[in-house]
């Protein structure tokens, strides 16, 4: 579906709240289990360049500006 059918779809269900539970609860996304999208961020919920070594759980960008005040140095 498109951005604009689902649009169309919530304007259509808004007066038959029982039909919007249920189209909300079949179209949802899944939860996953395993992948790429099931490690994310701690601090900004990112699921791309997620460092997991040492149990930081931080993606790249985060890890930039916090490694310091975790006890990373940076070498030449």
């Amino acid at each position: 579906m498109t951005y604009s059918s689902h649009t169309k779809v919530f304007k259509q269900l808004e007066e038959k709240p029982a039909k919007m539970q249920k189209f909300i609860k079949h179209n949802a996304p899944k939860k996953r289990e395993f992948g790429r999208n099931v490690k994310r961020c701690g601090i900004c919920d990112r699921s791309g360049a997620h460092m997991s070594q040492y149990g930081i759980d931080l993606c790249r960008q985060c890890f930039r500006e916090n490694a310091k005040r975790l006890g990373f140095k940076k070498y030449d």
